[in-house]
């Protein structure tokens, strides 16, 4: 398995533990969850299932289904014929019967996966599974069970931060993300997908570091090739993915797409209160939620940006594959089925890299931290912009403010080449430097950083940055 070995090294540790446990994965939809247990424990799950997915054209028998579906599971497992259950109650007391009956003394593993899709409107589905947990498993000391699902606010609201019979009984919780550019590597070699790290940040540009989608790479094709079959050809795999990625974690997809497209309206994104305004929402606790679950997810990150208070934290989106989804897919609606190929020196692509690397730099920032040797130096990061007033505006790509009275004033640049600092960029550092140390205490000291593709073109200006951090960095 590609990454992981911190998760793998918890659960394998729980599993030997003498004591019921009860873990909790969550995490953005084709992160690897699923296939994080079935590796983990390939040949030691005792009984596994699997919810069924919402079906709104068949919502008065969706209880009846998800009920049918459990009953089917255990007689696969092994559970000898017997009536169906009518109630959740009944279908746990099922579990419990089977489990006592192969009950040998070893190390019993129960595994429900998207287990939020099985609390129906009506069911009373958790109760059931709250009965479960505290009238039986957690007395049972070889018993670990682990659930899992995509509906992140679920997951975090019913059991980990639940004020009912669920409070405090989850006893490990793993969120799982996304993959860093290392990893991404390593499961493109895995797979015999041979692509040059230039590329390779471009894929993550596009399906960040998700192992689903990095799959459909084919290696046998060029990045460009792989793009538009993936994405702009007529039965592309992942052409609907965007509408699919909340239409199966959200009970109000459209609602949640309004707030992920507004977000990717602006790089720096924007403060609650601003959203609810652009969106003529009214306040209450659905943006909260929602919000929360976009966090939850990877897709969003909450930010307090330089020189704001935390009453004006802002929401960025940075989930690379709605980013791109939004500026590429929905802005342009081609059906140009080589649109990649034909584009891939144009203007309109070179624009989006750009921006679209200020994307990957955000979410490496540790990487970043390692390259500048401050790993164990308390950090913020954050955007920064002045309006021009009285004075030049000004804005600069992402700031790691440090515990050390040092700013990292980062400048983010994609280039085929090493970059070439002119007279007028120079100019605009000393500009920005200048607007910033405004900002800031007189003990802090700013220092121009590079983060670039190949490096640094030196000249009569290059001495401007203090910091240069290359492409391979970002890997380490």
């Amino acid at each position: 398995m590609i990454g992981r070995k911190k998760e793998i090294a918890e659960l394998n540790k729980l599993y030997d533990k003498n004591s019921a446990e009860f873990v909790a994965i969550y995490g953005r939809r084709r992160v690897g969850k699923t296939f994080l247990v079935d590796e983990t424990f390939a040949g030691r799950i005792t009984f596994r299932h699997a919810g069924l997915a919402p079906n709104k054209d068949d919502a008065k028998g969706q209880m009846k289904n998800q009920l049918e579906h459990f009953y089917k599971s255990l007689l696969l497992h092994g559970m000898e014929e017997c009536d169906k259950p009518k109630s959740w109650l009944d279908a746990f007391f099922l579990l419990e019967k089977f489990l006592q009956k192969i009950d040998n003394g070893s190390r019993q593993l129960i595994f429900i996966d998207e287990l939020p899709w099985l609390d129906t409107p009506r069911s009373k589905f958790l109760q059931a599974f709250e009965g479960f947990w505290n009238t039986w498993a957690c007395h049972r000391k070889n018993l670990m069970l682990i659930v899992c699902g995509s509906a992140n606010s679920w997951i975090l609201a019913k059991l980990i931060n639940a004020h009912g019979g669920l409070y405090d009984r989850v006893t490990h919780e793993i969120k799982l993300a996304p993959f860093t550019l290392s990893e991404c590597e390593e499961f493109y070699k895995s797979n015999n997908v041979k692509l040059s790290r230039y590329d390779i940040v471009q894929s993550y540009m596009i399906f960040g570091g998700i192992p689903f989608y990095l799959g459909y790479v084919d290696g046998e094709l060029s990045l460009a090739q792989n793009i538009d079959n993936i994405i702009f050809a007529k039965n592309a795999k992942l052409k609907d993915e965007y509408d699919r990625l909340f239409a199966s974690v959200f009970e109000n997809p459209d609602f949640v797409k309004s707030i992920v497209n507004l977000l990717g309206k602006k790089n720096a994104g924007y403060t609650r209160q601003e959203i609810i305004e652009k969106l003529h929402l009214t306040d209450g606790e659905g943006i909260t939620k929602n919000l929360k679950a976009l966090i939850t997810g990877d897709f969003v990150v909450k930010y307090v940006p330089f020189g704001f208070t935390k009453r004006e934290s802002h929401y960025k989106l940075v989930d690379p594959f709605c980013l791109f989804y939004l500026k590429l897919v929905k802005e342009l609606k081609t059906t140009n089925e080589k649109f990649w190929q034909q584009n891939t020196s144009s203007h309109l692509l070179s624009s989006w890299r750009g921006n679209a690397f200020e994307t990957v730099c955000f979410n490496h920032v540790e990487q970043l931290k390692k390259s500048l040797g401050i790993s164990g130096v308390n950090t913020s990061s954050s955007a920064w912009s002045k309006r021009a007033d009285d004075e030049e505006g000004t804005q600069i790509d992402l700031l790691i403010i440090r515990d050390d009275n040092v700013i990292n004033m980062c400048e983010l640049k994609f280039y085929s080449g090493e970059y070439d600092v002119d007279n007028k960029y120079y100019k605009t550092l000393m500009t920005r430097e200048s607007l910033l140390q405004k900002e800031v205490s007189p003990k802090t000291v700013i220092r121009s950083t590079l983060v670039t593709t190949f490096g640094l073109k030196k000249n009569e200006y290059s001495s401007v940055f203090s910091n240069v951090i290359l492409m391979d960095d970002l890997f380490d």
